[in-house]
């Protein structure tokens, strides 16, 4: 039995629906990342799942129970927003052992506790600091500390990181992935960042207009993405327009830049002569300088047309036939010494190449 069963979830506001018939499940311990757009219903779904909305249609169950005739404050959910609503007036004891007090612990536990937490996440004798005297990152780990305290069954965090820079957010992914785990709560992360969702989750689910679109590991959505959405919001750049040539054996697949073979399966109810989307991983295909003008039968010719340093790659934009690929080049490959204008061979194995629907 799963830890959270949500099953057929439903909310509008008005005329307009905010969540329609989502499903998903989290395991014990599991982190399970809303993934998203922003405005596609990830943090109605979590303010469903705590009680603080009311659901129009379908069930929340914890541990198998229905959660609809439990009040929010009973359900024992934990939440961590990304204002964070830490107490100005508190010092950090404070805060980390406000919930604490709430469930009227004694001194002693809620003391030992909050030195436990702030050890946790790595501000071990900070009890007595104002949160003006916090950097941004430390009133994060503050907010999370505080959010564990309680010991909740279930924590939803809403965009936590969401208000830091790049830098510190990408620090800040792996210690609450670390200090998660290490608790073993049960987790909803939301989130619309990618690297966030990919940095944390153990589970994710790709909510758009309210929907769930897709669901599974984060190497399962990105080996095999079920939509152009879910593609493009990964950040895979080459999706062309095609057409099935041949769906047995080998499947072929001609778009503007010429005839494909494809590695992976041709989606359900797509047959030789009917319309995909053919997607190339820009990390799997390989570039080289063209030899002499001939090019090799499982090659196509190209000419670099823009050329990008990236640290430790090469963004190359090369056009082949009648459209163009984004190809990244690790500096170590040869295809990392072409220059714009160069004619170039351009390898696409089977396993670079699927298609959509």
């Amino acid at each position: 039995m799963p830890a959270l069963e949500v099953r057929g979830v439903s909310k509008s506001f008005g005329a307009a629906p905010a969540v329609r018939d989502v499903s998903l499940t989290a395991e014990r311990g599991e982190l399970v990342c809303l993934l998203g757009p922003s405005g596609c219903g990830k943090s109605t779904l979590l303010r469903l799942i705590s009680g603080l909305e009311t659901l129009d249609s379908g069930a929340v169950l914890f541990d198998g129970k229905s959660q609809e005739a439990v009040a929010p404050h009973m359900r024992g959910f934990g939440l961590m927003f990304q204002d964070l609503a830490l107490f100005p007036h508190m010092d950090v004891q404070g805060n980390v052992g406000f919930g604490m007090r709430m469930q009227r612990r004694s001194s002693d536990a809620i003391h030992r506790r909050v030195d436990e937490l702030l050890e946790l996440v790595g501000l071990a004798g900070y009890g007595r600091r104002k949160v003006h005297e916090l950097s941004g990152g430390e009133r994060q780990r503050v907010a999370l500390a505080r959010s564990l305290a309680p010991e909740p069954k279930l924590l939803m965090l809403d965009e936590p990181l969401g208000s830091l820079d790049r830098v510190l957010r990408e620090s800040l992914q792996v210690q609450v992935r670390s200090i998660l785990k290490e608790v073993g709560v049960t987790a909803i992360y939301v989130t619309h960042d990618k690297d966030e969702a990919f940095a944390i989750a153990d589970a994710i689910v790709f909510m758009d207009g309210g929907l769930v679109v897709q669901a599974g590991t984060p190497e399962a959505l990105f080996r095999a993405p079920a939509s152009e959405l879910v593609a493009r919001s990964l950040g895979m750049r080459n999706i062309l327009p095609g057409r099935l040539v041949q769906a047995e054996g080998v499947a072929q697949v001609e778009c503007a830049i010429g005839m494909l073979a494809i590695g992976g399966g041709v989606p359900v109810g797509v047959s030789s002569g009917g319309d995909v989307l053919v997607l190339i991983d820009e990390r799997g295909v390989t570039v080289t300088i063209a030899q002499g003008g001939e090019v090799p039968a499982d090659a196509l010719a190209g000419v670099v047309v823009a050329r990008e340093f990236r640290g430790g790659e090469s963004e190359l934009r090369v056009r082949v036939g009648n459209g163009e690929l984004i190809c990244a080049v690790a500096q170590r490959d040869a295809g990392a010494d072409v220059e714009v204008g160069d004619d170039v061979t351009v390898v696409l194995p089977l396993g670079a190449v699927t298609l959509l629907r």
